[in-house]
């Protein structure tokens, strides 16, 4: 309802800036052309004013409603991700003091020097110091917020500690995929050319490195909190983008070549929904760059768990190899033998003389 009302206000202003304007058409036919010129000056004076007083607070106003509903107040749930959000806060306070500061410049000054009987405009067409001074002092403060951000960027797309868990995510249209290595800690190359050989070979591992036999494939990721974990990201048809907005991360993940970002979790899902607020809320994979028509549904989830919590979940899932493999399981091979052994003996049983 607010809305509205403040829209109606505005809608308001124009009309009745649209009737001055008007008005101001009739009245230079009757008093003159330069009287009339003159008064539609000091109305235009006012008017910069106004719009400065109206613009400023419609942005103080618009992030006092939509502050509260960004991820800033939810804090980054990355350690690394908190060098980030400085670094945007260094930037927003950077351009926002010289925004402010030229806005009310530019309004001021077009209400300060409005035409007035007896003031000459003062023209010149170049001024060296002027012309340095604009250009230096820009270049030097974006110089220094692009060295920052491409030493975090190196940072955290280079080598990652050598205690980080690794999972491989790979995009496809419309999903994510995630691999995990084994008890070996490695994981099993990969063929395009096996895509679905043997069928369910959808990230098209090649089986035939004996380092893929125990790697896990999973549609949900999983994570321990308070440990570093190395992505690494894989495409299978066309661009796709890992968008991580929780964690303040992101990185293209392109058909062919792989790339690599790493982080630290905070806090666990658990921790998050009560810093929230939200008993349902989830960490999410977007994907962050348009990639077909299902696009708005690629959407993928993280859950951050205790590292005793993860590893129960790690020892809970079954290598893909003994999936499209059954026959290769020691432990199905296991459980035939012992069905077998426990129907020989009941057969045996049923055939002996009773004492």
């Amino acid at each position: 309802m607010n809305e509205f009302y403040l829209i109606a206000i505005v809608a308001m202003i124009f009309v009745v800036i649209f009737q001055i304007a008007k008005a101001s058409e009739y009245v230079s036919v009757l008093k003159g052309e330069e009287k009339s010129r003159k008064q539609n000056n000091k109305i235009n004076a006012f008017l910069m004013i106004a719009f400065l007083i109206v613009g400023l607070y419609g942005a103080w106003y618009c992030n006092e409603l939509y502050y509260g509903k960004t991820l800033f107040p939810q804090g980054s749930a990355s350690v690394e991700g908190e060098k980030i959000d400085l670094m945007l806060y260094i930037t927003i306070g950077v351009t926002g003091t010289v925004f402010i500061i030229t806005q009310v410049l530019l309004f001021w000054f077009a209400f300060k020097y409005q035409e007035r009987d007896g003031n000459k405009a003062f023209y010149f067409p170049h001024n060296n110091k002027l012309e340095l001074l604009w250009t230096t002092v820009p270049a030097i403060f974006l110089t220094i917020l692009v060295v920052f951000g491409l030493k975090f960027w190196f940072k955290v797309t280079g080598d990652a500690p050598k205690d980080s868990v690794v999972v491989e995510i790979t995009g496809h249209q419309f999903a994510w995929d995630m691999r995990y290595p084994g008890k070996d800690g490695k994981l099993g190359k990969k063929n395009y050319k096996l895509y679905n050989q043997p069928s369910g070979n959808t990230l098209a591992v090649d089986f035939e490195d004996p380092e893929s036999h125990d790697d896990l494939h999973t549609t949900e990721m999983h994570l321990p909190v308070g440990k570093p974990i190395k992505l690494v990201i894989n495409a299978m048809d066309v661009i796709h983008d890992v968008g991580l907005s929780h964690f303040r991360m992101k990185m293209d993940a392109v058909p062919g070549i792989p790339t690599t970002l790493w982080f630290t979790p905070k806090y666990t899902t658990e921790e998050m929904k009560k810093r929230t607020g939200n008993p349902n809320f989830v960490y999410e994979i977007s994907c962050d760059q348009m990639c077909g028509k299902g696009h708005f549904s690629m959407r993928g989830v993280i859950v951050v768990e205790s590292e005793e919590d993860y590893n129960k979940w790690l020892a809970s899932q079954k290598p893909e190899y003994f999936t499209l493999y059954p026959d290769k399981d020691p432990t199905a091979t296991k459980n035939t033998e012992n069905t077998a052994d426990s129907t020989a003996n009941k057969s045996v049983a049923a055939v002996m003389p009773k004492p």
